[in-house]
This record gives C-alpha cells, sequence and structure tokens, in this order.
C-alpha cells in the first residue's frame, strides 16, 4: 500500500511524509520511508540524487519551521509546545543545554541522534542561534542521516521492496 503512494504522488509524497517526521509530528515514519525511497531509486522510479534532495530539502524545511517557531515564539512557544508534549521537556532541556555548550556544532550533532535530531530545532530558536549558522549546521547533519537511511533502501533494492510488498504498513 505505501508503494502506491510511491508511485502515484512519488516525490511529493516522500517530501510530505519526511517532512512530518522532521516537524516531529505524527505521520509515516522517516525510517520507513526514507528506505524505501532508496529502494525506489535502486528500481529506477527516481534518481537517487533527487531522493536525497527531496528528503535534505524535507527534512531542512521541516527543521526550520521548528526553529521558526522557537526563535518568534521564543519561551511562550516552549511553553506551550511543552505542555502539549511534556514527555519531551527533559529531551528539550538536554538540548538547550547542548546547543548553549556546543553551538552550531552541537545542532550538527544532534541531527545525527534519534529523537534528539528534530527536538534541537526548538531550543536552537529559542537561543536565537545564528540564522545561517543553524541552516549550515543542520542541513549537514540532514544530509548524513538522510544518506544512511535512503542509501541503505538503494543498496538493498529488491530484497527490501520485496519484503515490503508484502506487509500492509497502513
Amino acid at each position: 500500500m505505501l508503494t502506491l503512494y510511491f508511485t502515484k504522488y512519488g516525490v511529493t509524497a516522500i517530501f510530505v511524509i519526511v517532512l512530518l517526521e522532521y516537524m516531529n509530528l505524527p505521520g509515516f515514519p522517516a525510517g520507513v520511508i526514507m528506505p524505501l525511497s532508496g529502494v525506489m531509486a535502486a528500481q529506477g522510479n527516481i534518481s537517487f540524487p533527487a531522493v536525497m534532495a527531496v528528503t535534505v530539502a524535507a527534512g531542512l524545511t521541516g527543521s526550520m519551521i521548528l526553529y521558526a517557531f522557537g526563535r518568534k515564539g521564543g519561551e511562550l512557544f516552549l511553553n506551550a509546545y511543552l505542555k502539549r508534549f511534556p514527555k519531551h521537556r527533559q529531551g528539550i532541556e538536554k538540548n538547550m543545554e547542548w546547543v548553549r555548550k556546543k553551538g552550531a556544532r552541537g545542532v550538527f550533532l544532534a541531527k545525527l541522534m534519534p529523537m534528539v535530531r528534530t527536538l534541537v530545532s526548538i531550543p536552537a530558536g529559542v537561543m536565537k542561534m545564528p540564522l545561517k549558522k543553524y541552516i549550515i549546521s543542520s542541513a549537514f547533519g540532514i544530509l548524513i542521516w538522510n544518506l544512511v537511511f535512503v542509501g541503505a533502501g538503494y543498496v538493498m533494492g529488491d530484497a527490501v521492496f520485496d519484503l515490503l510488498e508484502g506487509v500492509n504498513l497502513f
């Protein structure tokens, strides 16, 4: 069923699903979508560079949205977010300390860590990290993270496709 969405909507589906994941919103898990998009590239349905460009653009867009919320709304947004998602408090506080200590290098490294990678954008915005540094450090971290997942799907190719074909994920 998931492959049907990819066939029908192509890069648009990949972009939207990865965007939602990077915004830390419920949706299709990017850990499934990115490898599957790599599989689609291996089968020739889309080029590997196009998949990488789309997933990085989606990841950076989602990250920038959370950064903007943090920057514009600052503490007000952060408090509202934590009220809505109280389980994220510890992670966000840890991320704020990480960003405070490590700066852009911390954002880059955080983008390579599960769960932390989507939460680091809000503290970076709240702390008003310079936009250029935020974009560059995020883009490189997102590129590496996505390359691992899309690349795994691409390398595994038909074996992953055959495995997922029999599974109705949604």
